[in-house]
This record gives C-alpha cells, structure tokens and sequence, in this order.
C-alpha cells in the first residue's frame, strides 16, 4: 500500500537529515529515503571541517548560525557530534590580502568572532608554522572540526522522535507527476505519496533532477584526503587552509593529521559516484605531504598511513542550488553545495525547511541560489579568485 507524507525527502546525508529535523519538528509527516545507509554518500567522507571564513554576507550568516549549532548541539540538537574546537586560520597570498581584508570585514559586521593577526601574533596561536611568505592571516578561535557520522546520525535520530520515518536500503528510481504537480516518488521497494519532494542526493542530485525533467549543472567529482599520524612531541593544531600551497590541513583523534587540497581542478575529476576508485593515490599522498609541511616544517617527521577518496557535488561556481524546480511543481532542489555542506548544514536545514513550507519571512533567503542565476549570468562570486572558498 502507498504510504502519504507532507514531504518525501530525498538522500539522508547531512542535508537530509538536517531538513527532514526541521521540518518534523514543525509538525509535518516527512519520510526520509536514503538509498544506502545514514551519511553513506558524500557526508560520511567529508573533511567535516567547521568554520565561518565566508565572503558573502548570506553564506557567512549561515555559517554563523551553524557554528553557534556545533557550539550548542546536544541542546540544539541532541545526541553528539563530536566536534572540537582548534581554532581556524586562512593563509592567503599578497595579492589576496585586500579580499581577506574585505572578507573579515563582512564576517564580523554579521557578528562572526574572527581577526586578522600579524605574523607575530601567528606565532603565538601556531607556534612553529612557517611564516615567512605571509603579511597576516584570519583566524576563528571558534572554528574547528566534527564528526560526519556522529554528527549525521545525530540529525536523523532528532528528525525521528519529531516523528520523521526513515526508509533505508530504498534506492527511487522515479518522480511521479499529475499533469505539472509532483505527487510522489517511485522506490525499489514500494511507492510513496507526498506533495512536495525535495532532492537531497549530493554527487546523485543531477541524477534524480532529470527524474523531474530538469538539466542541472552539478557534477560529481571525486576527491582526496590523506592521514598522518603526529610524533607524540607534536600535539593538535588549527585546522588551516593555506590558499598559497593550496592545501588544507586539521588535527584528527589519535594524533593524527587530516590533509586535503584546496584546488579548482578538482572540478575536473567527474565520476560515476556508484563507480569510482575510494582509495588514495600515492602522487596524491607525495604532492599534499610536501605542500604541507611547506608550510609547518616539523610534519615531516609524520608517517603516513593512507586515506580516501570522496565525492563532491560541484556547481559552476561551487554554491548549491536551492529552489523549486520546475516552478510551482512542488519539486525542491537542495543539492550541489561543492564541498562547503557539512559546515553549514545546520543553516541549510533551516532554509530548506522555511523554503517548502512557504515561510513569509524565512530566516536564510534562497533567492542567491536559485537555478535561474546560471541563464541570468548571475553566479555567487566571492573575494578570492578561488571561489572554492566560498
């Protein structure tokens, strides 16, 4: 027998999860089907890095308010998601200086907690790091990193005592429509009514977009990262992203050292995401360690012990579409957000929810993400030439 909902919810990673709390938590019927498991998709992979070094004024707000989240969670929330604060610097390059300047400006005109620092003052929160190419840096005493599958169960049980049902091993094959209105979704399992769906799939999202008839440009692109484990006489550090070696790097549970790039042409690795290689290359492992310990020396006394692959969903100009899509379907988009979901899924959630029930004054508009901006030329731009960064 079909079952009916207020909102199907499709793809139970961190977005999913994040909306279908909010929304269950308003007193809507929500099913939430995940065609794997809980974070099982792009989520259980993610760097889950924290942090509010945004240089829109939308994207820094709700980074803001998902910081405050992560800072608060099991009283927002409920269960854990394991995040711990290190601190978050920004290393950029000279000619990058006026945008990092711009963009502390507008973070903390939102009321985020962050500074520039000079290269002495660098020395005294990251003693150690490598300082000689640098005029200053931002730093966030807040930022830090969590845990993606703690932090996405967490979502999921909080969406199920609202009342949320969870359907997992549920893989939809279709979108269903009565002349220009959805009315529900078709599964390897059975059939499910609602009114409003909403496409959460992440690297899957295109896939399930076409289901409604619709051509979005969001690719599935994988990604590396790669761990080493610390000498115990290194203890943890900031989490860092360095625009000049175009690396990232944070501390990890059992002294370890979590290392990625921060690299456009990742774009460029599209993939099958039900069939692409998870494991780490070795180049990938030679080129990161050396951009790494370029910049904090003492890491090359680190071992290596292997890593991952991931999976974003990359947009053209690395922001999500949200938006309803075909106009006034009841069909949502929600996807797309090129590495940047996990730190702001708490926000999102939010602008999800307030997108479907139609709120007057939503706390986070959508409008920037809309589909249209790609016809209208009207991309998300931000301060650095590397949009990556948000």
């Amino acid at each position: 027998m079909t079952q009916t909902y207020d909102v199907i919810i499709i793809g139970a990673g961190i977005i999913g999860c994040s909306t279908a709390f909010h929304l269950s938590k308003q007193g809507l019927k929500v099913a939430l089907l995940e065609k794997e498991d809980i974070g099982a998709g792009s989520t259980g992979r993610s760097s889950a890095i924290v942090r509010q070094h945004y240089s829109n004024t939308l994207t820094a707000q709700m980074a803001l308010h998902s910081m405050r989240i992560f800072h608060n969670f099991e009283e927002a929330v409920g269960g854990d998601s394991g995040f711990t604060q290190t601190g978050f610097l920004v290393f950029s390059a000279a000619e990058d200086q006026a945008g990092l300047e711009a963009n502390i400006a507008l973070q903390r005109g939102v009321g985020i907690n962050t500074e520039l620092v000079s290269t002495e003052g660098l020395a005294d929160i990251f003693p150690n790091i490598k300082r000689d190419d640098l005029m200053m840096a931002a730093y966030e005493s807040e930022g830090g990193y969590a845990d993606p599958h703690l932090t996405t169960t967490a979502y999921a049980n909080a969406a199920r005592r609202h009342g949320t049902q969870v359907f997992l091993d549920t893989h939809v094959t279709n979108i269903r429509f009565e002349k220009d209105k959805v009315v529900g979704v078709e599964t390897t399992k059975e059939n499910f009514d609602a009114p409003q769906v909403l496409n959460c799939a992440g690297p899957w999202g295109a896939r399930v977009a076409k289901m409604a008839g619709i051509e979005v440009p969001i690719k599935s692109c994988r990604v590396q990262v790669t761990l080493f484990r610390r000498p115990p006489t290194l203890t943890a550090h900031p989490v860092v992203v360095d625009f000049i070696h175009a690396s990232y790097f944070r501390s990890e549970t059992g002294n370890l050292t979590l290392c990625g790039l921060v690299d456009p042409e990742e774009a460029n690795a599209v993939v099958d995401p039900d069939n692409y290689d998870e494991n780490v290359e070795l180049a990938f492992v030679a080129d990161v360690g050396e951009r790494v310990i370029e910049r904090y020396p003492m890491m090359e006394q680190c071992e290596n012990i292997g890593g991952y692959a991931g999976l974003y969903a990359i947009t053209p100009d690395w922001h999500p579409i949200v938006d309803e899509l075909p106009a006034g379907s009841g069909c949502f988009i929600c996807t797309g957000f090129s590495g940047h979901g996990f730190k702001l899924a708490p926000a999102v959630g939010v602008m999800a929810a307030d997108m479907l029930t139609g709120a007057s004054a939503p706390e986070f508009d959508a409008h920037l993400f809309r589909f249209s901006r790609y016809a209208e030329d009207d991309l998300v731009r931000g301060q650095y030439a590397y949009s990556i960064a948000g």
